[in-house]
Formats: structure tokens, C-alpha cells, sequence
């Protein structure tokens, strides 16, 4: 049985696969918009991204559970402008923010191609660490916890009026 050597036909497309993939992989780089992440005091935060063209219509923010999502979505304008150069992104993206647990969106702006998202984090009562006081001495505490578990009340002294 003869075989036959297909690889020579392959060479006039190599490269095009990785063209594509280049041409997607820009469209959603995990870089654009840019953005920072400033941390104002212990328990608040700030996401500012550079959003220059969108309109607080065309961005879209949602938080579920820890995953906060901004999705900016340009609609194609043709008001006849003819641009010599475009420098000024329009392209759709999408960026997702995972989150600390107890942090929640506070609020949300768009001023001057700046979008500013602020994060609180609010930790339960019962999950923040307290303080516990040692007691010296005797062991009338420990008495008194044990007597509320049997189901006794403790020993008081009544004074007579």
C-alpha cells in the first residue's frame, strides 16, 4: 500500500490559523479597557476604567455573588463622519472583576470617560473578630455558665425591704 505526503499543501496556510486567533484575542484582551484598583481606606475600594466613547447607556454593570462584570456595548453610529484616524477605541468589551467575599458594589459614575466604581466591604457581626475578657480570681463565672446549661438559675441574694 502506498502512502502519500499531504504536508507540502498545509504549508500555503500556515500562519492564517494564528492571523485569526490574533484578530479574536484582540477583540477580548483581558487588558482593555485599562483600569486600576485604588484601595481608599481598610473596608472601601475603587475601580476606575478609561471608557472614552461610552455613554452611560452603553455600559452595563452586575454583580453576582463575588463576580463583578462591566459590559460596554458601542453602538455603531454612521452620522457620516469621515475619520482620517481613529485612535479612540469603540470596540465592545467585556472585563470581570472577582470579588472578596462581604464586598458589594456602593456606587457607580461615568464623568469625563472615567468610570468609577466604588466596592465596601461589609463583614457580618458575626464573622469579625472580638475581643474576649480574661477573668482573674475566683471561679463564680465558670459556676454561674454552668448552672445556665443544667438549667438552674444561680444562687442570688435577695434583700429583704
Amino acid at each position: 500500500m502506498r502512502t502519500f505526503d499531504i504536508s507540502p499543501l498545509y504549508r500555503s496556510t500556515v500562519g492564517f490559523d494564528r492571523l485569526f486567533d490574533l484578530l479574536d484575542n484582540n477583540a477580548a484582551r483581558p487588558d482593555w479597557p485599562p483600569y486600576d484598583i485604588e484601595k481608599k481606606t481598610e473596608n472601601e475600594y475603587r475601580i476606575s476604567m478609561a471608557v472614552a466613547g461610552f455613554g452611560s447607556d452603553d455600559i452595563e454593570l452586575t454583580q453576582h455573588g463575588t463576580t463583578l462584570t462591566v459590559v460596554g456595548r458601542k453602538q455603531a453610529q454612521e452620522d457620516g463622519r469621515q475619520l482620517l484616524h481613529q485612535g479612540i477605541a469603540g470596540r465592545n468589551f467585556k472585563q470581570v472583576f472577582n470579588l472578596a467575599d462581604h464586598v458589594k458594589v456602593a456606587s457607580a459614575n461615568l464623568e469625563n470617560g472615567l468610570l468609577s466604581v466604588d466596592l465596601v466591604r461589609e463583614v457580618p457581626e458575626q464573622l469579625k473578630p472580638r475581643r474576649i475578657e480574661i477573668a482573674s480570681g475566683g471561679t463564680s463565672n465558670v459556676q454561674d455558665i454552668r448552672s445556665r446549661q443544667i438549667g438552674q438559675e444561680p444562687e442570688r441574694q435577695t434583700k429583704a425591704a
